[in-house]
């Protein structure tokens, strides 16, 4: 008798409860289930950014451009730095960081794998500041830093496709899989800041973007400064934390206050 979808569903989570060891998060030491490689995580990310700055307008505010892509440097040698004092350099190989303001009044930045970067002209009246910008381009480096695209993109593979090998999934069905990455990335619907992301992964982005922006030399204090003014800005579209996939901003700042003294460790201004 031929197994129902149900028991199907059963199978495969309890796999994954099995296998579920086998990477872990560095700094949070979060257990992770990944079946992608980096190599085709960054491969896919290097396609889409290009595609995705085809048809946008970048910025041509001198001032503000020189402030993003400053910041995103200095983001990026945080994470370069800690990956060498910790024996993760291996996990940067393939790496081609770029950062582009994007002109658009969306409270939104993203972050691709390999490194890309994306900010929106809108989110700068939020994070008024270089250490504002720096929270959230900590976080969304974070996202790709922890592999939280490639753990979604492996349950979008089990899911949606029965668990093929990725190998075949991309010769078989190069569509549906590239559907399957930009859905991990919200790309083509929202992005960055306003990225389902499952609540485990926006708070582990926010652990350990908190601690490269203290490397980068900006103060995460004021990482709750920007949550706050977030905060402010979203009102009128706050959601049920219970049925959001994001913490409530209350939690989050609160999680944030809790981590500061770890991340103050790492703080050189």
């Amino acid at each position: 008798m031929k197994r129902t979808l149900k028991s199907k569903l059963f199978v495969l989570c309890g796999l994954l409860l099995l296998l579920s060891g086998c990477t872990e998060v560095a700094i949070t030491g979060r257990k992770q289930f990944n079946l992608v490689p980096d190599s085709t995580m960054n491969s896919m990310g290097f396609q889409s950014y290009s595609e995705f700055l085809t048809k946008s307008k970048l910025s041509k505010d001198f001032s503000k451009t020189r402030m993003v892509k400053r910041v995103g440097s200095r983001i990026q040698k945080a994470v370069e730095q800690y990956c060498a004092q910790n024996n993760l350099s291996d996990s940067l190989r393939g790496y081609q960081w770029e950062v582009n303001l994007i002109e658009d009044d969306s409270l939104n930045a993203w972050a691709m794998p390999g490194g890309k970067m994306v900010v929106y002209t809108g989110l700068l009246k939020v994070t008024q500041s270089e250490a504002g910008l720096a929270t959230v381009m900590g976080h969304e480096i974070a996202h790709v830093f922890a592999k939280h695209g490639a753990e979604r993109m492996t349950q979008g593979l089990i899911v949606e496709m029965g668990g093929v090998a990725l190998s075949k999934a991309i010769a078989n069905r190069p569509d549906k899989t590239k559907n399957i990455f930009m859905k991990s990335y919200g790309a083509g619907t929202q992005v960055g800041l306003l990225l389902p992301y499952s609540r485990v992964h926006e708070s582990e982005a926010d652990h350990l973007g908190l601690i490269f922006m203290a490397m980068a030399g900006y103060n995460p204090n004021e990482a709750v400064n920007f949550w706050q003014r977030m905060s402010v800005a979203k009102q009128g579209s706050q959601t049920i934390e219970i049925l959001s996939t994001h913490p409530a901003d209350s939690t989050r700042i609160r999680n944030i206050q809790n981590l500061i003294p770890k991340a103050m460790q790492y703080y050189r201004q």
